[in-house]
């Protein structure tokens, strides 16, 4: 039987009110009028099996035992099974924990091919007997072969998350890494493609399948205006006011920020008000708001930080945990993603629930130093 219902401001404001003893402040932000934790898990790595599977189930349980109630997955990871994981999960924290399906955010995405529980080497046939025969999209709908955001596509991806999680409805539902259509169409008929996504996940939140929808990107925000795959923020906002009105539920993005990739708070490639900004500044005057994936850059800025980064950001016990105090403390950032595939894992990286964010003039120093 699926799970009722949805993040509430009622069930993520009684969730922080579980940890106000510990909790530090601004650990949870107010976004969405919502309650959101600054540290996600995210489901992105690990090996199709069972034992990875129940790893990240009691990760994901822990998580929002430890304070984390931003849940990340995709539809095409781990071929499904990071989704079907977080579905045991949710079963467990609401039916032996104690906990409620309003108290956390979901998030999913759409738009690879997931495959089903392993890859495949006939990609084609796949594509032709999962999709192309049963008219959810034609062959040439799948940009490299691999990248599809038609309308019945969408629909078709979010039907299955919602079986895959036992879920009624998804928080958020991201169209995948849409810049890897801009390789294969112009960019008018990109747009196009887009707006008739957007279209169809309107009719889902009205649906009440999904509460918000948005883009989460690799390239699209960190690449100046003339570059490969560029994303315009306003742009999107602009489509999503066209099919869905001013209450529209174009309302997030996600995309990578870490030490290595501080593009979206450094690079003014958005333009707002015929003023040149960055896409967190861009983000904030759209009332859009801002998740961050590779935190932490699968480990790779995880190691060996310099003083001059570790002691602004408060000389914390490892340098896995000073990169993500570096992205939950930077401003128009909500939610630090980090992939948590084990209990240990979040453990370790939960000790900041009793951290403050950095405070502004230390943050600053970071760069300085740099």
């Amino acid at each position: 039987m699926s799970l009722f219902g949805s993040a509430t401001l009622e069930g993520t404001a009684r969730y922080r009110d579980r940890f106000k003893v510990q909790v530090a402040d601004n650990f949870f932000r107010n976004e969405q009028n919502l309650w959101l934790s600054s540290i996600g898990i995210g489901t992105y790595l690990g090996n199709a099996d069972d034992a990875t599977d129940a790893k990240y189930t009691e990760a994901v349980v822990r998580a929002v035992e430890l304070g984390a109630n931003v849940i990340d997955t995709a539809a095409n990871y781990r071929f499904q099974k990071s989704e079907r994981s977080i579905g045991k999960a949710l079963g467990e924290l609401t039916s032996t924990k104690g906990f409620a399906r309003e108290e956390v955010l979901i998030c999913t995405k759409g738009g690879y091919l997931p495959f089903d529980g392993a890859p495949t080497r006939d990609v084609r046939g796949y594509i032709e007997e999962t999709f192309v025969r049963p008219g959810i999209a034609r062959l040439e709908d799948f940009a490299g072969g691999s990248h599809c955001m038609t309308p019945k596509y969408l629909q078709n991806q979010l039907e299955q998350s919602l079986r895959n999680m036992d879920l009624e409805c998804v928080d958020v539902y991201y169209v995948h890494n849409p810049e890897s259509q801009l390789g294969f169409v112009s960019e008018a008929e990109f747009y196009s493609r887009l707006r008739a996504a957007f279209e169809r996940l309107e009719q889902s939140v009205a649906q009440g399948k999904i509460k918000m929808y948005g883009v989460a990107t690799w390239n699209g925000f960190r690449v100046p205006p003339e570059g490969p795959g560029y994303h315009s923020l306003p742009r999107m906002a602009e489509l999503a006011r066209e099919v869905g009105g001013e209450s529209h539920g174009f309302r997030f993005i996600q995309l990578p920020f870490n030490l290595a990739m501080p593009e979206a708070l450094v690079m003014r490639n958005q333009m707002v008000d015929e003023a040149e900004v960055s896409t967190l500044e861009a983000a904030a005057a759209l009332s859009v708001t801002v998740i961050s994936s590779a935190s932490i850059l699968q480990g790779r800025v995880a190691q060996g930080l310099p003083e001059t980064i570790r002691e602004p950001l408060g000389s914390l016990a490892t340098d896995a945990l000073t990169a993500i105090q570096f992205v939950r403390s930077t401003p128009g950032i909500t939610t630090a993603l980090v992939g948590m595939s084990s209990p240990e894992h979040v453990k370790e990286n939960l000790q900041l629930v009793g951290v403050e964010p950095a405070h502004e003039d230390d943050y600053r120093r970071v760069f300085v130093g740099k």
